[in-house]
């Protein structure tokens, strides 16, 4: 299939298998059907260039940057704008964390923290040289690469470089990161045509991540986009699903046990509180029968 773009596309996102998201300079937003190839929706949604966009991971908002100085949210379900905020510069990057909860803007070296519930700044980061990638790791963590060979690696919360690392030799075009079998894995394109593949360790951040790869293209990259084997993503995420659910069917098994032996006790000590009053009701019994005898032979 062929789809045809009337502007030049300046970034793409996918959503899940089903869809994608383009942005292009004659500043228009499609989102497209990826079964048929067809444009869904085309919105008009900066004036200038669309630079860079981010769908949420609830896939009901997007949010866009452009060359008129403008953040945008979109709402997906309806196709139209929802919030536009001003900024004093062109931004070039934007992207959302994992849990949804907070995203980033990228404006040549500065990298600015946003908040979702109040869309306000929390936090901003600066580098040296201009920013030409960054991911987030984890909610919190974000790896960050400019115009040079070296990566960082940031808290969100406190702003402050965890870690730093020599990756290439040039400079660095693009990051990319996944999970697979608990692993953090991180994949880095450079100008100098190498594409290395990096082990990360989440409990040991500032300690520099182990090489477990890497190819020489001996081409001049630009950019980076990783496929996933979708079988064993999904055999990995049954195994995972399994697992919980094993979990909580042994969870659920110890409290009917639990349940059981607190009946249990509270039987034998029915039982034996019964046991210790029997006596004395026997003894207060003993009178009232003598007397209803009494009362009887009178008669």
């Amino acid at each position: 299939f062929w789809v045809v773009f009337l502007g030049t596309i300046t970034c793409l996102e996918f959503y899940g298998t089903a869809h994608l998201l383009s942005g292009a300079e004659d500043g228009l937003i499609c989102i497209w059907n990826t079964k048929r190839w067809e444009c869904l929706k085309s919105i008009k949604a900066h004036k200038g260039h669309v630079t860079s966009l981010s769908i949420h991971p609830s896939g009901k908002l997007a949010l866009s940057v452009g060359t008129d100085k403008t953040l945008r949210t979109w709402n997906l379900v309806e196709g139209r704008s929802a919030f536009i905020k001003n900024l004093k510069q062109n931004a070039h990057i934007i992207k959302w964390s994992p849990d949804g909860e907070r995203y980033v803007t990228v404006i040549t070296n500065k990298v600015d923290i946003y908040k979702l519930d109040t869309a306000s700044i929390t936090g901003t980061i600066t580098t040296e040289k201009r920013i030409s990638s960054l991911r987030f790791i984890t909610d919190s963590i974000l790896a960050i690469a400019g115009d040079e060979e070296i990566i960082r690696f940031y808290n969100c919360d406190s702003q402050k470089c965890l870690c730093e690392f020599k990756a290439h030799e040039n400079r660095i075009k693009d990051i990319y990161s996944f999970e697979r079998e608990g692993r953090h894995v991180i994949v880095t394109a450079s100008s100098d045509g190498y594409i290395k593949m990096w082990n990360l360790d989440l409990n040991k951040i500032k300690d520099v991540p182990s090489l477990l790869c890497e190819v020489n293209t001996k081409a001049r990259l630009t950019c980076l986009a990783v496929w996933l084997d979708q079988a064993s993503e999904i055999k990995e995420n049954s195994d995972k699903a399994a697992t919980l659910c094993q979990a909580n069917e042994d969870e659920k098994s110890s409290i009917v046990r639990k349940n059981k032996v607190c009946r249990t006790d509270k039987s034998d000590r029915a039982a034996k509180k019964k046991r210790e009053i029997t006596p004395e009701k026997q003894k207060s019994e003993a009178p009232l029968q003598k007397k209803k005898k009494k009362q009887n032979s009178s008669s």
